[in-house]
């Protein structure tokens, strides 16, 4: 896996800052994991600028400045175990990996499961935990989670999913009944209720149920 060069990292760092990336962890992370290896096939040479790409199975590597906003609203903590709905290339479980105790990411194609496990791996990332299945309904034999991270776009936030968080825990959701209209949400949950925050507009592909057909 060959690294980019440094004018190109910092480069791509400086988009990451204009963009509203600032918190130093956040940062530190994704200049520690290198898109690169998580972009694939004939859109590899486009790894490093600060848009989505299409992977397998239909799906997308989101923008970098999305997945560092995101990481940033979250919030997260060495000591916090993490949950994440959409595995895709597995870019956002390894930087989320470098600022929790714990990561579980889950998706419903076992391609892309299979692809991203080979790259925590090579990357000797260790305490991420991937797996196939349907991540609408969470993984309840592992909750409650101190943060969620979807990333996929459902109509409201899931129910299964919010009963998964800890009291305390914040949960970041795209939220939208269309691809071309959706809102970042912020979801914080206390002992009384549950508090939401707009953060900025997105687009994602849809949190869907069940399996992929892919095996």
């Amino acid at each position: 896996m060959t690294a980019p060069d440094p004018e190109t990292k910092m480069q791509f760092l400086f988009a990451l800052r204009s963009r509203g990336v600032t918190d130093s962890q956040v940062l530190e992370a994704m200049e520690q994991i290198d898109r690169g290896p998580f972009v694939r096939g004939i859109f590899a040479e486009r790894a490093y600028e600060d848009m989505p790409l299409p992977i397998a199975c239909g799906q997308t590597i989101s923008q970098p400045s999305v997945v560092g906003l995101m990481t940033q609203a979250a919030q997260i903590s060495p000591r916090d175990t993490v949950l994440e709905v959409g595995t895709g290339s597995g870019y956002q479980a390894a930087i989320l990996s470098k600022l929790a105790r714990r990561v579980y990411t889950i998706d419903r194609h076992a391609r892309l499961v299979r692809e991203a496990r080979a790259l925590f791996d090579a990357l000797h990332l260790p305490n991420i935990t991937s797996l196939v299945g349907d991540g609408s309904h969470g993984l309840p034999d592992q909750a409650p989670f101190d943060r969620i991270i979807v990333t996929a776009a459902a109509e409201d936030p899931p129910g299964p999913l919010l009963a998964q968080l800890k009291p305390g825990g914040i949960m970041i959701v795209p939220v939208g009944q269309s691809d071309t209209v959706q809102t970042l949400i912020r979801v914080r949950k206390s002992e009384t209720g549950l508090e939401y925050d707009e953060l900025r507009p997105v687009r994602f592909v849809p949190l869907l149920e069940g399996l992929g057909k892919d095996t």
